[in-house]
């Protein structure tokens, strides 16, 4: 009981706070390093760190704002500011949640979860530590995650569920093996101690005291602390040999505590355990020596700082030393009024402790004491069996809560994973079709140049067959001219030259009738040279005459009428075979188009010469259609194709009812 309350207070206000931590700002870090300075007033540490929290709360939503909050938190309950140690953790857990940050959310948890073990609410306080390990054990974070584990330990030792205390204990100290972190070491240490002790389990108890006393005497940290974490250990290793009847050891380790420079001062409750668990083995050796002087002495201090548990267990003492020494007034009188205190607390080991003294010092009440002593007991053992099953509800409830929020978590994957898929296959049609739509448009860009080649190669068979014809025809002239003309006049020139020899009216007629035939003779060789002219005009404007003939073909062969105009300007020889070929089959499939969906009456053709422009203008009256919403069919993608590939512009306009224009000019330069 004694042992139990020193390793409280020493443990409980030892805990560390991390003085790593990353400072979010100048200003900041400057408060929260003069809030953690222990050789400041406290008055002086709490203003640094509202000053602090009131620069962090207008941060943005950071991770270093979250944990410069989280320090502000733990420096709040290090200072026993628990209003605000409980704001600020639960500021940290919901700005944490909002952004996921798992290691914050649980160091919120971890600071809620020592807040309600100081209100008494043991319950609450293992629940938010469970929520905090589970959210540490995937960070590894393994310092945070250890001392979580210390902080759970002292919850099951309050609620004596010593089994429990020690698991996590050990489960910390296999985090800690080589880590700094040597108070919390030895706050596992002293737990296992502790467990171990009530368990009964001596030996070990001594183990685990003893390693505490070894991080008392190896670290500075330690053992120069105020606190006195040597004589506690020594308290409480004297406290196991109490327990084993071994009072001349328990003295001894009693003795060396009580050695400590200032402990009165500085812990007046380590100094009270050590002087009333002293006098107690004293009294039971018989050592009555300072006896009941060092039991008053413990439990004036024990009133004065208003230690009720203390108070309990001195005057019990005392109930004991006054039976010893057969005043059974006195006696009575400490059993009865630390049973009154122990009511007054309702601590239920101070309780029990206080009846089964009454029980002895009061015969005639015995019975009655031992009936309330074996109720309360049992009380007690349900008591206790209730803690620890509650533990274990807290736990499932905790794991049911955390298994539905994964399987939460795992529906919402699905739910992702189904959406992605879904729009991965979408995305995949998509692409399939267009790949579809680029194959069909270069099968169709390759049937239009297996075409263009057909019509090319039919415009070089055309030339060929009309240079055949030209050499015919030159043939055929140089015939005419040899055996007609040049005949002719061969005979003209010898009858002429044998008529200038004469001068009679017969040959004045004569050379008359020859002069005639050389009139003859020009006009036939003026018909040969303008024959010539014509030929070459033919030559030149072939393409013309396909165009013509495609024209005329529409004229006579579809019912709307037409009429054409083609600028004779153009200098279609400089014109390259490829746009020809691409302007005929343009103008083609716009009168297709025309004949399959128009209704026209009328159709214009215009191919004029503008600057250095070609244009080229079809236009109709038939229905007309809306250009912004109508889908463009393959004779339109076919137009714009050979347009684009012609470093051509298209212009389309039409309107339902006022028939269709289509306009295209290419630009050709000198060349036109």
């Amino acid at each position: 009981m004694i042992f139990f309350i020193i390793l409280a207070v020493g443990c409980k206000q030892a805990k560390e706070i991390d003085a790593n931590e990353s400072p979010s700002s100048d200003s900041v870090y400057h408060y929260l390093t003069s809030a953690k300075r222990k050789d400041l007033s406290a008055t002086v540490r709490i203003e640094n760190t509202n000053k602090a929290f009131r620069i962090l709360t207008a941060k943005e939503n950071t991770k270093s704002t979250r944990n410069d909050l989280n320090t502000v938190a733990q420096l709040y309950y290090d200072l026993r500011q628990e209003s605000k140690a409980i704001e600020v953790a639960t500021k940290v857990v919901e700005s944490s949640i909002s952004v996921k940050d798992s290691l914050n959310i649980a160091r919120g948890y971890n600071t809620l979860g020592n807040q309600f073990i100081d209100k008494g609410a043991n319950d609450s306080a293992y629940y938010f530590f469970l929520k905090a390990e589970k959210l540490f054990s995937p960070t590894r974070d393994s310092i945070y995650l250890a001392k979580n584990y210390i902080d759970k330990a002292f919850v099951q030792l309050y609620e004596s569920d010593y089994s429990g205390c020690e698991l996590s204990c050990i489960q910390a100290l296999s985090f800690y093996k080589s880590s700094s972190y040597v108070q919390n070491q030895y706050n596992a240490f002293n737990l296992i101690g502790i467990s171990s002790n009530e368990l009964k389990n001596f030996d070990n108890a001594l183990i685990y005291h003893r390693k505490a006393l070894d991080f008392v005497n190896r670290y500075p940290e330690i053992s120069q602390s105020k606190v006195h974490y040597r004589s506690s250990t020594y308290n409480n290793i004297g406290y196991v040999y109490q327990n084993l009847n071994n009072h001349r050891e328990a003295i001894k380790n009693f003795n060396l505590g009580l050695a400590e420079r200032n402990l009165l001062k500085d812990n007046p409750l380590v100094y009270a355990a050590l002087t009333d668990n002293l006098a107690y083995s004293k009294f039971k050796l018989k050592e009555y020596q300072d006896l009941p002087r060092l039991f008053f002495e413990a439990l004036k201090i024990r009133e004065v700082n208003k230690l009720y548990s203390g108070v309990v267990a001195s005057k019990l003492h005392l109930s004991e030393f006054y039976v010893a020494k057969s005043d059974s007034l006195s006696a009575q009188k400490m059993a009865y009024e630390a049973f009154l205190l122990a009511k007054k607390s309702r601590i239920s080991g101070d309780l029990l402790g206080s009846l089964k003294q009454l029980s002895a010092v009061e015969q005639k009440n015995a019975s009655l004491y031992s009936k309330e002593y074996i109720r309360i007991s049992d009380s007690i053992q349900n008591e206790e069996r209730k803690a620890k099953d509650k533990f274990a509800r807290i736990a499932f409830e905790t794991d049911e809560i955390i298994s539905q929020k994964d399987k939460l978590a795992e529906q919402n994957r699905n739910l992702v994973y189904f959406f992605i898929g879904t729009l991965l296959i979408g995305v995949l049609l998509f692409v399939i079709r267009n790949q579809r739509a680029k194959n069909r448009e270069l099968l169709l860009v390759q049937a239009q140049q297996k075409a263009n080649e057909e019509i090319y190669s039919l415009m070089i068979s055309q030339q060929r067959t009309i240079e055949e014809s030209r050499e015919k025809e030159k043939k055929r002239i140089a015939q005419e001219l040899h055996d007609g003309v040049l005949g002719r006049l061969f005979g003209a020139r010898l009858n002429l030259d044998s008529l200038n020899k004469l001068a009679d009216d017969d040959a004045i007629e004569s050379r008359f009738n020859y002069l005639n035939e050389l009139k003859n003779i020009e006009q036939d060789i003026r018909e040969i040279s303008h024959d010539l002219n014509r030929e070459k005009h033919a030559l030149i404007n072939n393409f013309l005459a396909i165009v013509n003939n495609l024209l005329e073909e529409q004229k006579s062969s579809h019912s709307p009428g037409i009429e054409w105009t083609i600028d004779e300007k153009i200098k279609w020889d400089n014109i390259d075979n490829a746009l020809k070929i691409n302007i005929f089959r343009i103008l083609q499939e716009s009168l297709q188009n025309i004949n399959k969906y128009a209704n026209a009456e009328n159709i214009f053709v215009k191919i004029g010469k503008n600057y250095e422009k070609m244009e080229l203008e079809i236009t109709d009256d038939g229905i007309g259609f809306d250009v912004s919403i109508k889908k463009k069919g393959i004779g339109l993608q076919n137009i714009e194709s050979r347009v684009k590939e012609s470093g051509g512009d298209l212009m389309i306009k039409s309107k339902k009812g006022k028939g269709t224009k289509i306009f295209i000019d290419f630009t050709l330069g000198q060349n036109l």
